[in-house]
């Protein structure tokens, strides 16, 4: 359970589920459900133990990974490699064999693109990584619509670039707050090499950007009042909370009254409320 990093999949089901609401139009067959969870959780898990493997090295030295069942010695790297690819394997043909191939091939990119793409390549080369690699944690929503319609549509395209411009100002102040640990091993997060100022006004940009694509599903058919009142409401108190931080980062506010992490946490419960509100929205239109 551990290799599969089950709180980091918590959120991405969090995703995939209302999506499937959506494109239902209401209550999804609950099987489907269930197979699709079964095959996200996999996928998503296998990533997940494939990125532990590569960065074992890393994780030894940086204090939040240090319990890493790597890094302990709880599991081999070879069981962990075995354990990740039997995973990838499993979940691309259960989704496939079950749900649709669409979505199989969905699962399997989004998997690639976490190990190759951002883990083996960009991770340890540019800062703009979490930019480009959090694609992964994107597609889940992608795969949400493809299991339930085995087609695309500009709705679940939409939730992709809430996703894409949500995951910077969700992880950039998470990596304020370790930047010493990333620091230590090389990994040039944003933080590590941009000051405080920078990062914070970063973090504003995306999350103006996110919250404008939040509100495109309503003009475009896809919901009504109620998502529009939740993306609304909850859009405006991470801006605020954005804000605060840029501020305090303008005035050189360092340590524990920086208070980064306020953010990060918001951040979770902002995406938790927006696609509650994607499932519910159906229901009340």
């Amino acid at each position: 359970m551990a290799l599969t990093k089950p709180r980091i999949i918590e959120l991405l089901l969090i995703t995939t589920v209302p999506v499937m609401f959506l494109a239902q139009q209401g209550v999804p067959d609950l099987t489907l459900v269930l197979l699709t969870c079964l095959g996200g959780y996999m996928s998503a898990g296998g990533a997940n133990a494939l990125n532990m493997y590569i960065d074992r090295d890393i994780d030894a030295l940086m204090d939040r990974t240090s319990q890493r069942p790597l890094v302990t010695g709880m599991v081999s790297p070879r069981e962990c490699l075995v354990f990740g690819i039997t995973l990838a394997i499993t979940s691309t043909l259960l989704f496939g064999l079950t749900v649709n191939w669409l979505s199989a091939w969905l699962s399997l990119g989004a998997l690639l693109f976490y190990v190759v793409v951002y883990t083996m390549i960009l991770k340890r080369r540019t800062s703009q990584n979490i930019v480009w690699g959090g694609i992964a944690g994107c597609l889940p929503v992608l795969i949400g619509w493809s299991s339930v319609t085995n087609s695309m549509s500009w709705a679940p395209v939409i939730l992709f670039l809430v996703m894409f411009f949500w995951t910077p100002p969700h992880y950039w102040p998470l990596s304020m707050k370790v930047k010493e640990d990333y620091a230590r091993v090389g990994v040039p997060m944003l933080p590590v090499v941009a000051s405080n100022k920078v990062v914070a006004k970063q973090i504003v940009i995306y999350s103006w950007v996110m919250v404008a694509v939040s509100l495109l599903l309503t003009p475009l058919g896809y919901t009504g009042w109620f998502y529009t009142s939740v993306a609304l409401l909850a859009g405006g108190f991470w801006l605020w909370e954005a804000h605060g931080l840029q501020n305090r980062a303008k005035a050189e506010v360092t340590g524990a009254k920086l208070k980064e992490m306020r953010l990060f946490h918001w951040s979770i419960t902002y995406v938790s409320l927006l696609f509650v509100a994607v499932a519910v929205d159906p229901f009340l239109r």
